[in-house]
C-alpha cells in the first residue's frame, strides 16, 4: 500500500471567514467568559488570517481599533 504525499502546490489555502467585529466577539464570548481570553484569540484569528473583517473596521489597524 503507497503512501499518499500532498505538495504544498496540492493544498488548497482556505479563504479567511467574512465576519464583523462585533459577530466575532460575540461568538467568542459563548465560549468563554473570559474576556482577556477573547481579545487574545480575536487578535490571533486576525493575524493568521482565518478571519477577514467587514464592515465598519474592514481594513483598519489595530491601532485604529483601541
Amino acid at each position: 500500500m503507497g503512501t499518499a504525499v500532498i505538495s504544498p502546490q496540492s493544498v488548497t489555502p482556505l479563504e479567511p471567514h467574512p465576519c464583523t467585529l462585533l459577530e466575532l466577539v460575540q461568538v467568542l464570548s459563548d465560549i468563554t467568559d473570559d474576556e482577556h481570553e477573547v481579545v487574545a484569540t480575536v487578535i490571533h484569528m486576525l493575524c493568521s488570517g482565518s478571519v477577514r473583517l467587514v464592515g465598519n473596521f474592514r481594513g483598519a489597524s489595530f491601532k485604529d481599533m483601541l
